[in-house]
C-alpha cells in the first residue's frame, strides 16, 4: 500500500473496548440447541403468545384450549419445513400418508396445526383499537421488542456493525407494505435492522411517517442512531449505505466516540462541488475536514465511488491495478452484514403462505432467532462446529420433547419416533 498522507494512529473511536460474543447471560444458561433458542425466544413471549392465541380461539369456541408446551411444538413445525427448504409446498402436504414427512404426524395432527394457525394471535384484540391509534405495529409489537431485547442482552458485537433494510416478502394485507423494485421479491414488509457479521443485533420496522422523529432530523440519519444506541460509545464502526450517510450522521456518531464509514450520494448539499467532476480512471481524490475525509474513487470511466469515513483519517492506495483506496476495500468487507443475514434467513425460511400481516412477522423472527441461536450456540459450545440446517433440525426435536413426553402415554408411535430421534 501507498500512504496518502502519511501514517496516523488509530483513533480514539475505534479502540474496541469490550470482548465480542455471547455476553455473561448467554454463557451460563446456553447447554443446547433449546437454551440457545430460548435466550431470543423467552418463556415470556412464548406464554404471551398463548394467553392471545386462547383468548382468539374463544372468542369463536367457548371450550378450546392450548397446553402451554403446543407453541413451541407447533414452532418446531415450522422449522423443521425451513430446514428442509418448504417455504413453496403446502403445509398440509407434510402430513401425506406418501409423500410426508413423520416428524409433523407424530407431534400434531393436521387439523390441530390448522387450528393453531387459524387462531395464533400475538395481541388482545380487545384493547386493540386504543393501541392502533398511536403504534400500527401493535399487533406483535410486544414480541418483537422482546426478541429484540434478547437479542441485545445475549450478544455482544464485535468491532464492526451494518446498518441496512431487509424487505420481507410478503404480499398480506398491511398497512405498510411497500414496493422496493430492486428487491427479488419487490413487495413486503422493510425493516431496519443493525447486524453483525451474520448476527441480527437491533431491528424494528418501517411504518411510514413517523410523528415522534424530529423535524430537522433525516429519515435515515433517526433510524441509524436508534439501531446503535446500545453499542456506541465501545470504539465500533458504523456502515452504511447512501440513503443513511450524512455529515450531520457523522457528527453525532463522533460524538457518541463511534465512527461511521458509508457511501454518500454527490448531490447532497453539504459536500464540496470539486466531488461532481470525473477524473482519471482509477484515481483517487481524497478530502478532509477536521476528523471526517472524503474519498472519490474513480472505479469506472463514468462512475464513481464517494465514501465518507471519520474512521481512516490518512488513505492508503493500492498498488494492484486498480488502485484501490483502503476505504473502499474497507467499506467493501463491513457493508455485507445485512445483507448476508438477509440470505441466511432466505435459505431456510419458515415462511409460508398467509394473508395476516402479523404472522408474517412472526415468520420472520423465528429465522432471525434462528440464526442468532445458532452463532449463540456455536460461540458457547466451540468443540461443536454444526451447521445451520443440522441446528434446526435437532432444535426442533428439543423443541417438541416436552410436548412428546406428555403425549407419549397415549400415543406409542410417537415415543418410537422420539426414540428415534435421540439415537
Amino acid at each position: 500500500m501507498e500512504p496518502c498522507g502519511g501514517a496516523g494512529r488509530r483513533q480514539i473511536q475505534n479502540i474496541l473496548t469490550e470482548s465480542a460474543g455471547p455476553t455473561p447471560h448467554a454463557r451460563h444458561n446456553i447447554t443446547d440447541k433449546l437454551t440457545a433458542f430460548m435466550c431470543m425466544c423467552d418463556n415470556v413471549m412464548l406464554e404471551e403468545i398463548h394467553d392471545c392465541t386462547i383468548a382468539e380461539a374463544r372468542r369463536d369456541r367457548a371450550t378450546w384450549d392450548v397446553s402451554i408446551m403446543e407453541p413451541k411444538a407447533f414452532i418446531a413445525l415450522l422449522y423443521v419445513r425451513g430446514a428442509y427448504c418448504g417455504k413453496n409446498i403446502e403445509m398440509e402436504s407434510f402430513w401425506s400418508e406418501q409423500w410426508g414427512n413423520a416428524f409433523f404426524n407424530a407431534t400434531l395432527s393436521r387439523n390441530r396445526f390448522r387450528e393453531i394457525m387459524r387462531y395464533l394471535r400475538f395481541d388482545k384484540k380487545e384493547t386493540r383499537r386504543c393501541r392502533l391509534t398511536t403504534d400500527k405495529f401493535t399487533h406483535v409489537r410486544k414480541v418483537w421488542d422482546r426478541f429484540v431485547e434478547n437479542s441485545i442482552a445475549s450478544y455482544r458485537p464485535g468491532s464492526d456493525i451494518t446498518v441496512d433494510e431487509q424487505l420481507f416478502p410478503t404480499k398480506s394485507r398491511c398497512p405498510f407494505t411497500q414496493y422496493m423494485p430492486n428487491k427479488p421479491d419487490k413487495f413486503g414488509i422493510k425493516f431496519w435492522l443493525a447486524a453483525d457479521v451474520d448476527n441480527m443485533l437491533n431491528g424494528f420496522p418501517y411504518l411510514g411517517k413517523d410523528a415522534s422523529r424530529p423535524a430537522t432530523q433525516r429519515l435515515g440519519e433517526n433510524v441509524v442512531l436508534r439501531l446503535v444506541e446500545p453499542f456506541v460509545g465501545k470504539g465500533r464502526n458504523i456502515t452504511t449505505d447512501n440513503f443513511f450517510t450524512s455529515l450531520p450522521l457523522s457528527k453525532a456518531l463522533l460524538d457518541k466516540n463511534t465512527s461511521l464509514v458509508g457511501t454518500i450520494k454527490r448531490n447532497k448539499r453539504e459536500l464540496p462541488p470539486s466531488v461532481q467532476g470525473r477524473s482519471e480512471l482509477f484515481s483517487t481524490k481524497v478530502l478532509k475536514s477536521d476528523k471526517m475525509v472524503l474519498s472519490v474513487y474513480q472505479c469506472k470511466p463514468r462512475r464513481n465511488v464517494t465514501i465518507l469515513s471519520t474512521q481512516h483519517q490518512h488513505v492508503a492506495i493500492s498498488t494492484e491495478r486498480k488502485k484501490k483506496p483502503e476505504i473502499v476495500e474497507y467499506y467493501n468487507y463491513s457493508k455485507v452484514g445485512v445483507d448476508v443475514l438477509d440470505q441466511m434467513a432466505r435459505q431456510y425460511s419458515v415462511k409460508g403462505g398467509t394473508r395476516r400481516w402479523p404472522v408474517a412477522v412472526f415468520y420472520n423472527w423465528l429465522d432471525l432467532a434462528a440464526i442468532n441461536a445458532w452463532v449463540l450456540y456455536r460461540s458457547c459450545m466451540s468443540q461443536e462446529n454444526i451447521p445451520r440446517r443440522d441446528f434446526m433440525l435437532q432444535l426442533a426435536h428439543e423443541l417438541r420433547a416436552e410436548w412428546m413426553a406428555l403425549q407419549a402415554p397415549h400415543c406409542p408411535s410417537a415415543v418410537l419416533v422420539q426414540k428415534s430421534a435421540g439415537e
